[in-house]
């Protein structure tokens, strides 16, 4: 694993992508070895509070009903519900007092896999003076593959932290990690 302490720099910021409890071993839609990311994620969170550089975090929050979940004929099972101990964000991720939380999947209408769909964040982040984009979380083959592909899309140099990022299945993280590369996604 890189060292952030010596990767960090001024103009980079860090996006962790939706580590919630539903999302860990043993809850709601477990991702395996998902509460395997927090010690890495938290080196990361430490380098950037210490560099003064920006931190951001999204979380899903499902409102009941949501369209993404089986009973409304969505993929998944129910999952993040709003104001829930499961969309809390995993307790021994070490957010700062100053971290940008980011809530998605609140529509109706669908869902919102990427950190940055329909939310101004990357208006955000560049009002932020962030360039490069580090990003880790949960679950590598689908929320955090749309964030970083939507980050590309908007402009910033993206490194996905492949050592603090799980996928739903080995299969969809290795087709993801080779749409993110193709796409320019920088992979650590």
């Amino acid at each position: 694993m890189r060292d952030p302490r010596t990767e960090l720099s001024p103009g980079d910021g860090l996006l962790i992508v939706d580590v919630q409890n539903d999302f860990c071993p043993g809850v709601a839609l477990p991702i395996e070895g998902g509460d395997e990311v927090v010690p890495v994620l938290n080196a990361w969170i430490a380098a950037a509070a210490e560099k003064g550089l920006p931190v951001y975090a999204s979380r899903d929050w499902h409102p009941l009903g949501h369209p993404s979940f089986e009973a409304e004929g969505g993929p998944w099972p129910e999952h993040c519900v709003q104001d829930t101990e499961g969309a809390s964000f995993h307790p021994g991720l070490k957010l700062p007092a100053n971290t940008v939380k980011v809530t998605k999947g609140v529509r109706f209408d669908h869902d919102q896999y990427s950190a940055f769909d329909e939310n101004g964040l990357a208006e955000r982040m560049k009002a932020d003076g962030v360039s490069r984009l580090w990003i880790g979380g949960l679950a590598l083959d689908v929320c955090v593959k749309a964030s970083a592909l939507e980050a590309v899309r908007s402009g910033f140099e993206v490194h996905l932290i492949e050592g603090a990022s799980k996928p739903v299945s080995a299969e969809g993280g290795r087709a993801a990690l080779e749409e993110m590369k193709a796409a320019g996604v920088v992979l650590e």
